[in-house]
Order: structure tokens, then C-alpha cells, then sequence
């Protein structure tokens, strides 16, 4: 197991008022996304434990792809991953963002 963690500075607070949702189902070839809105407005977190180790520079790609994509200020992400392809990933954190935007709890 291999366990990466990211800290950035990101442009904006993720929008809505949901304070947490969850994506995904750990699997072969998927992954659980569980978001989480505890951080300061400028600041993003995502702490991935996965079993496919050696992978930490495609993960940095694809991490920061996404926060450059969305913004995500505020949020935590926490990933369990299954061997998720790095597409997979990416649909994953688009779909816990779309998720904590909405009007919710």
C-alpha cells in the first residue's frame, strides 16, 4: 500500500453548502471518493491510499489537473484506490465536486 498526500492553494471556495458526499466503490479498476468541507477557503486537500504503488507522478498529473479544473477551495478528498485508471480518477473527483455543490445538508 502506498499512501500520497497533496496540499494546494486554490483560487476559490467550492460553491454549495453540502458538507460531505461520497462517490465511487473501492473495486478493481475503481475508487471511493469521500469529500469532506473542512478546510480555509484557499485551501485544498486529497490523501489517496492506494495498492498500485510507484504511480506518484501520474497521480500528481491528474490531481493537479483537477484543481486547476474546478477550484475545489475548502475540500478535503480522501481516496481509496482499487486501480483506478487515471481517467477513472477524474471522473471520481468531478462527480464528488457536483455532489458537494448541491443545496443539501
Amino acid at each position: 500500500m502506498e499512501d500520497l498526500s497533496f496540499q494546494h492553494r486554490v483560487r476559490a471556495r467550492a460553491d454549495g453548502t453540502r458538507q460531505s458526499a461520497l462517490v465511487g466503490v473501492v473495486a478493481s479498476g475503481n475508487l471511493e471518493v469521500l469529500v469532506e468541507r473542512v478546510l480555509p477557503d484557499e485551501q485544498c486537500a486529497v490523501e489517496i491510499r492506494t495498492a498500485a504503488v510507484g504511480f506518484g507522478e501520474v497521480w500528481t498529473a491528474v490531481i493537479d489537473d483537477f484543481v486547476e479544473r474546478f477550484s475545489p477551495g475548502g475540500l478535503k478528498f480522501s481516496i481509496n484506490d482499487g486501480g483506478a485508471r487515471p481517467d477513472t480518477v477524474s471522473l471520481r473527483l468531478a462527480q464528488a465536486v457536483r455532489l458537494i455543490v448541491e443545496k443539501g445538508r
